[in-house]
């Protein structure tokens, strides 16, 4: 099984993106030739170069999120995201599952990616 650390995964979706928006720097990239080792402890990119954590990126709050919103979640379609809409307010997330609202199936897949915020 190969491993892939963090810093490389990063670089090769850096090394993407500017391939997507730059087409003279498409004619003169090459790729670096492949490693199955990982990098020496203390060599990685510093953490202000790297892509964000899964906590650092915002929420999807399932009080306020519209129809279109919601639907971009994997399994979450029309019906869904109707249902999720009409049962509200949420005191808390895990109620999509506690109300029928989605199965916990479904749940478990977004579960990460949501929140139930409170009106102050």
């Amino acid at each position: 099984m190969r491993r892939y650390t963090l810093a490389s995964i990063t670089t090769a979706v850096l090394a993407l993106g500017l391939l997507a928006s730059s087409p003279s720097m498409a004619q003169s990239f090459q790729p670096a030739p492949h490693s199955d080792r990982m990098a020496p402890a203390g060599k990685m990119a510093p953490a202000s170069k790297m892509a964000p954590a899964k906590s650092d990126v915002e929420k999807l709050d399932i009080n306020t999120a519209t129809k279109e919103e919601l639907m971009v979640f994997k399994g979450i379609g029309d019906k869904y995201s109707d249902k999720i809409i009409a049962g509200r307010p949420y005191a808390k997330k895990d109620q999509l599952v506690s109300k029928k609202i989605l199965p916990e199936a479904t749940y478990k897949k977004i579960s990460g990616q949501i929140i139930a915020s409170q009106p102050k």
